[in-house]
């Protein structure tokens, strides 16, 4: 017993199969009190498998859990947390109809001595718990009307209520800006320093090798390595988690690029607002960049029709070389029509059909023109195709699309699009919760799409990847476009830099130096 009293966590030889589908393999985990320790490995590799084993969410085909040197095997999430596993995960679990705080204590709600529920405890718990966490939530905001960053938030705040012993961040900051990530590391170093366990996955290299004491990583659900931090690099990491190093990890910028292919003039999001316009070649991938809630989003979704504006003009070139008209203020249906695909950041909810198969969601892209009613059944033979092209790591097309990690999720979207037959691609956060491997292969896929004559306008919260996907950058502040700039040479000090401007004050101009 001794050897395990010093581990908050030991995980041995854990096993876990849906059906005939091995999915861990013989895998060991454990985490020591007062330590951050990172799970890495590709979509797939079985992270989070492990993690919902450690919560409750599944339990192990076979293994053994133990927690504080005893025996465990949870049988739900709630006896997780009541035995002190407390897990954010990347996924929300959020009740859209209720509010933030209402969220944050659900099912461990404050009582009063009646047994009923004190709800103005909840409130205060709620306000002070945000005032040192994410200080701009406002506890009863309802959770529907909340963005996906701010959801995100949410999320986390809700597994900070637990008085836990060992807490699992999954993915936390894949929606988080600058300014939340750091709130969110502070928590994190306080939590360790509290002698608290903290399980860390993240695609995000560089806060890994900021945060973390160890990192473990899994490939193809089994273990691989466990080290100290300081005994990797990134190039060392990457190379054990996908197997390989990625010599290119961006693809090379556009040699050339062609005539305008699209423009948008007197996008107008606020009635007495600033105007944005701004245009993309053939052959281009530009890229919006700025702080979280400047208005990124809106632009991209007002000038495909998902989000209306007050005003708005796109015009985008026929294959006579003419340019013309597209109404989007009728909605989306009119910029499918003229050759526009979009890509949602929350690929879950407003992207994809879950439930129907891989090769569904991707067939829809023969209907977009078209009646809804049927699949394209026809072109059985170019899905597949795609399916392959794409490396979507899928055993039979036929499986749900929610059973794909979120890398392949991605490419399943883009494949609908390619199917669609559309020349330029609207994509918000397109590698957001993707493992590196994923990564690359996405940014791969985009640069395909242009270099055969498309165009891709994306929006990122990680600097660096439109540094390094882009061509030419645009930087948005305070709903307009405060500034454009090559990729190529651009720095996140510089972007940060004219984002902010003369806006700035002294601690945000303090932050990006």
């Amino acid at each position: 017993m001794e050897a395990f009293m010093s581990l908050l966590v030991e995980m041995v030889g854990i096993n876990k199969s849906f059906g005939a589908t091995k999915v861990l393999s013989d895998v060991r985990f454990s985490l020591e009190p007062g330590t951050v320790h990172a799970l890495m490995g590709e979509n797939g590799a079985g992270k989070s498998t492990l993690m919902r084993i450690l919560s409750g969410v599944y339990q192990a085909t076979s293994g053994t859990v133990r927690l504080r040197g005893e025996e465990v095997n949870f049988r739900a999430p709630k006896e997780a947390r009541l035995a002190g596993v407390s897990t954010i995960f990347q996924e929300f679990t959020l009740i859209p109809n209720l509010t933030v705080a209402e969220n944050m204590f659900l099912g461990h709600e404050p009582r009063r001595a009646d047994g009923s529920i004190d709800s103005a405890e909840v409130i205060e718990r709620s306000r002070r718990l945000l005032a040192n966490v994410f200080p701009q939530l406002d506890p009863m905001a309802i959770v529907d009307t909340l963005t996906v960053a701010q959801q995100q938030a949410v999320e986390i705040a809700k597994g900070l209520t637990s008085n836990a012993d060992v807490f699992i961040f999954d993915e936390p900051t894949a929606a988080l800006n600058s300014a939340d990530v750091e709130h969110l590391f502070k928590v994190i170093r306080d939590l360790k320093g509290a002698g608290k366990a903290i399980v860390y996955i993240s695609h995000r290299m560089n806060e890994v090798f900021e945060l973390c004491d160890k990192i473990t990583v899994m490939k193809d659900g089994a273990w691989v390595k466990t080290e100290k931090v300081e005994d990797f690099n990134l190039r060392s990491l990457v190379a054990t988690m996908v197997g390989r190093e990625l010599q290119n990890f961006f693809p090379s910028r556009a040699a050339e690029t062609g005539d305008h292919i699209l423009e948008v003039s007197d996008l107008r999001l606020d009635t007495e607002g600033p105007t944005v316009q701004f245009s993309v070649k053939k052959g281009e991938i530009l890229g919006l960049a700025g702080l979280e809630g400047q208005g990124q989003r809106e632009i991209m979704r007002a000038l495909v029709g998902v989000e209306s504006a007050k005003s708005v003009t796109v015009r985008r070139r026929g294959a006579d070389s003419s340019m013309r008209s597209v109404d989007v203020s009728s909605g989306f249906s009119n910029a499918i029509s003229a050759g526009i695909g979009f890509i949602p950041e929350d690929r879950k909810q407003e992207g994809l059909f879950l439930r129907l198969p891989i090769y569904d969601n991707i067939a829809l892209g023969k209907q977009l023109n078209r009646s809804m009613a049927s699949v394209a059944w026809r072109s059985v033979s170019r899905v597949r195709e795609i399916i392959k092209s794409l490396r979507v790591a899928a055993a039979d097309p036929s499986a749900p699309v929610g059973k794909l990690s979120g890398g392949n999720q991605q490419k399943v979207l883009l494949g609908r699009w390619l199917l669609s037959g559309v020349d330029i691609l609207v994509i918000e956060e397109p590698t957001r919760g993707v493992d590196v491997g994923a990564k690359a292969e996405i940014y791969r896929l985009l640069r395909d799409f242009s270099e055969r004559g498309g165009a891709v306008i994306v929006s990122s919260r990680e600097l660096a990847e439109l540094i390094g996907l882009c061509d030419n950058i645009l930087i948005v502040h305070d709903r307009k476009i405060v500034g454009q700039t090559p990729a190529m040479g651009a720095t996140e000090e510089s972007i940060l830099g004219t984002a902010l401007g003369s806006h700035a004050t002294r601690d945000q101009r303090a932050a990006i130096h």
